[in-house]
């Protein structure tokens, strides 16, 4: 993969062996950072916290831990955008805050810690399928990887429906529940109940802007590529519209005061652990492994959340979810190993092209 560390002979080998192991266990360890993350937000959400309160906190907290990354590797670069950049920026905040992580918050209150981590796991399906769409991605039915690609996402849309429709046997597992009951029953008093339909229609909306985040990641990249500076100013731009929309539909003091209990907790470690520790750790796997190394650990967090859900919520296991969540950890793999060889093959097109070209040209100027 492009930008792996290739063994030269002395330290190069025990580099890669480190690196061989340090690379897994970082994913390993972002995936827990996620579960528990979920987890947080679902004893936060049901304890009273608005979604809109935790998403202006959450990414106040988030720009302040990335920043210092931006002062110490960007310090070099210009800091004040252009206009052009800011809408781009707030484009980026709208989609990558407002719209895809308020409507998550909106579905995981309705619906359980598990189900909602089910559809993190469409977002590389659902991109792919919208890259499609507007041409900015072609599937290509004439080779394996497209066709395991496509495999991949018939088995994920499958799974889903799956985990949505059926429900069948309650499963009985080892291990004790409820260890975290007491929490949840704290929101006895408010209107937070189980609501699977508009949970389902929020965690749908959810993913699709996650999709056209991404797509507009790409462009804010070519405009102002400065990748620890557009966090944090991504941060603070929808830490300040989830304040203004969170003002709008809940006005009164007490839906934005923070007290030391789970609310302050979920918007400190979301802050720290999940937008700055896990940035890092993900940027540098995409350094050394490729855009695709992430999402490979992501079944991880769908394997975890069924059990941590069900220990410390209660969170009951019916035969369709396990069903529905095998079908699209099969067809996540398969999707991504399909696109993981797809971009080898652009990759080597792309090196082989460049070749051919400078090998002409030399020719050329030989003759001249």
């Amino acid at each position: 993969m492009a930008g792996e560390i290739i063994p030269d002979g002395g330290g190069g080998g025990a580099v890669v062996a480190a690196e061989s192991v340090m690379l897994p266990a970082s994913m390993v360890l972002v995936q827990l950072f996620s579960v528990v993350l979920v987890l947080l937000s679902k004893l936060a959400l049901s304890t009273g916290m608005r979604p809109f309160a935790l998403l202006a906190y959450r990414n106040l907290v988030g720009a302040v831990a990335v920043a210092p990354l931006a002062f110490i590797f960007e310090r070099k670069n210009r800091k004040i955008p252009s206009i052009v950049e800011w809408c781009w920026i707030s484009l980026n905040a709208t989609f990558g805050v407002i719209l895809s992580m308020g409507l998550y918050y909106y579905g995981l209150r309705s619906t359980s810690a598990t189900y909602s981590v089910i559809f993190l796991n469409l977002i590389p399906i659902v991109t792919s399928i919208i890259a499609i769409i507007f041409g900015a991605e072609k599937l290509v039915f004439t080779n394996w990887p497209g066709k395991i690609k496509l495999f991949g996402i018939i088995t994920c849309v499958g799974g889903t429906m799956v985990v949505s429709l059926y429900k069948g046997k309650l499963l009985h597992h080892p291990w004790p529940s409820h260890l975290l009951k007491f929490h949840t029953q704290k929101a006895s008093g408010y209107a937070y109940h189980h609501n699977l339909l508009a949970g389902t229609l929020f965690l749908c909306g959810s993913c699709l802007s996650y999709a056209f985040w991404f797509i507009i990641q790409v462009r804010l990249a070519s405009v102002f590529p400065y990748r620890y500076w557009a966090t944090t100013l991504t941060c603070l731009s929808g830490s300040l519209q989830a304040f203004v929309i969170g003002i709008l539909i809940s006005p009164t003091k007490s839906a934005w005061t923070l007290k030391w209990d789970m609310q302050l907790l979920t918007v400190v470690y979301s802050g720290v652990f999940n937008t700055g520790i896990s940035f890092v750790l993900m940027s540098l796997a995409v350094k050394h492994r490729g855009p695709i190394y992430p999402s490979m650990f992501n079944s991880l967090s769908l394997i975890l959340m069924v059990i941590m859900d069900s220990v410390l919520l209660g969170t009951s296991i019916f035969l369709g979810s396990i069903l529905g969540t095998a079908f699209i950890i099969v067809g996540l793999n398969a999707f991504l190993w399909g696109k993981g060889k797809e971009l080898k093959q652009a990759v080597a097109q792309h090196t082989s092209h460049k070749q051919n070209t400078d090998h002409n040209e030399q020719v050329g100027d030989e003759i001249a």
